[in-house]
């Protein structure tokens, strides 16, 4: 008679499981919950303690740790040896493993769970079991997800056993699952101990979805998501209306979120292959919107446009007007659904604009970069500049107007790819140079889109000027106030330059190279 373990704490389908095991002659073993779930449904099942001749103790911390289990679990069949050991014994072969493992991301993303709690959700018992069975894959079928249960009663009952590469693919998914389970657990524990960069580095993602392609038709590509991902994250977002995102559709909503929440006041970012082409701020969103559009009508077709606040009717039928590949908010009002959904293949998508919900403690703010070979890992650039972080550093002050449109460009370039200058007037931008390999390159770019709209605007640079000719480049457009790290050994010859052309020039003393 062949035997089955089962040990889960998620139930799903367990007991239509059994009933399939028992109903083709297979005997069933059971521990703690479990046990009398199928107890209580009326199906025959053996007790773990009635194979181990020992109790469960330590409040189950110590159930199926024991030869009689694991003996049954690793012996290899083909393997006189290992048969004559368990048969010396009178340990029965395992053939059959049904485990999934304790809640530890479930308890870990309660709000205020105690540490306490968190340890004792760490599960010992069952990754030693799951990875003893799997690595004895063909004499034992291991099953670590309940949507796997179908594929066994279907092999029960239509005599169809499981092959030895099926029975490989479900070994693999249990490593898989053994190491996000631990990988998981090291983050959490390498947090509580304050390890912000130790030693060796294992990070776990979920598959959200696979891709048509990647970045191009030839790269194959696939979504994975961080566990789970906080809904302010492009992670945690929810598609409502449209076709299937793309790779790129993803990596551009990424950046409209990450600069539309740069702002408190009504929003509107468009990005075009992850750069803003159009940012507006507003008393209201519709406002802000026509802002964002303004600023660069041409780029912004078949862009990616996201929005900090509702979107109503009116501001739906604006963007309905032209071609957008995703529309990113945090709600939508049922008449701007109704209009959006008109388009079949628009993305209309809402998130979270502050911060919320994702595992206590984890996924913190870090972003990585795949080299090849191995992994750059860094705090994101959060770092925010206010009216009292500045210093003028030219004869003259900004106006109070000045000021805030600088400011206000200084959160938009800091997304712009390096180097980077951004001209904004009136709360929107106006021109955008984005990563050009000479700063004066970018800045003519910028000014070259502003036009005539440069004569009274205000430039932002994401890092320092290493000469002067970026601001002679805004002196001659008309530009009347910049902003910019400093820092350069060379600061003086901007400054002069700035002096001599009346332009109010000030520093952050931070800098924010995007690559």
């Amino acid at each position: 008679m062949k035997r089955a373990l089962i040990s889960v704490s998620d139930k799903t389908g367990v007991v239509e499981l059994a009933q399939a095991l028992v109903r083709h002659d297979v005997e069933v073993v059971s521990t703690g919950g479990t046990h009398k779930l199928l107890q209580d449904a009326g199906v025959p099942v053996t007790n773990i303690s009635d194979i181990t001749g020992f109790p469960e103790i330590m409040d189950g911390r110590v159930k199926t740790l024991h030869p009689n289990i694991f003996g049954g679990l690793l012996a290899i069949r083909s393997n006189d040896e290992h048969m004559g050991a368990i048969g010396g014994l009178n340990i029965q072969p395992i053939d059959y493993v049904f485990v999934n493992l304790y809640p530890f991301q479930a308890t870990i993303e309660k709000p205020n769970v105690s540490f306490e709690d968190a340890i004792e959700n760490i599960d010992i018992g069952g990754p030693s079991m799951l990875r003893a069975a799997a690595k004895n894959y063909q004499d034992v079928a291991v099953v670590v997800d309940s949507s796997d249960y179908a594929r066994i009663i279907d092999a029960l009952d239509n005599n169809n056993p499981l092959s030895r590469d099926e029975k490989l693919a479900l070994a693999a998914k249990v490593f898989r699952h053994t190491a996000a389970y631990d990988a998981l657990i090291s983050q959490y524990l390498s947090k509580a101990t304050g390890e912000e960069f130790p030693e060796r580095l294992t990070v776990t993602y979920e598959k959200v979805q696979d891709l048509r392609y990647g970045e191009n038709p030839h790269q194959q590509a696939a979504f994975y998501a961080e566990p789970g991902a906080a809904h302010h994250t492009i992670a945690g977002a929810k598609q409502l209306h449209g076709k299937e995102l793309s790779y790129n559709n993803i990596n551009d909503a990424n950046a409209a979120l990450s600069i539309v929440q740069e702002f408190t006041e009504p929003a509107v970012v468009a990005i075009k292959h992850t750069n803003p082409c159009g940012v507006g701020i507003a008393e209201n969103i519709y406002d802000a919107y026509i802002k964002a559009y303004e600023a660069d009508p041409v780029s912004i077709f078949g862009g990616i446009v996201a929005l900090n606040r509702e979107v109503d009717a009116p501001t739906a039928q604006k963007m309905s007007e032209l071609f957008l590949e995703i529309i990113l908010a945090p709600s939508y009002t049922a008449e701007a659904m109704e209009i959006l959904t008109q388009k079949k293949n628009l993305r209309v998508m809402t998130v979270a604009m502050t911060p919320q919900g994702g595992i206590p403690g984890l996924g913190e703010p870090r972003t990585t970069l795949k080299v090849q070979g191995g992994l750059l890992i860094q705090d994101l650039d959060l770092k925010a500049v206010t009216a009292a972080d500045v210093q003028v550093v030219t004869k003259r002050q900004p106006t109070a107007d000045e000021l805030k449109q600088l400011l206000f460009a200084w959160k938009v370039v800091k997304h712009v790819k390096s180097n980077a200058i951004v001209l904004a007037s009136e709360d929107r931008t106006i021109g955008v140079g984005a990563g050009q390999m000479n700063r004066v390159g970018a800045a003519k770019i910028a000014i070259e889109q502003a036009g005539e709209l440069a004569k009274g605007a205000v430039l932002a640079s994401d890092a320092f000027f290493p000469m002067a000719d970026t601001v002679q480049a805004a002196a001659a457009a008309g530009v009347t106030a910049i902003i910019q790290p400093g820092g350069s050994i060379k600061d003086a010859d901007s400054i002069a330059a700035a002096d001599a052309a009346g332009i109010a020039m000030i520093f952050t003393s931070v800098r924010h190279f995007k690559h």
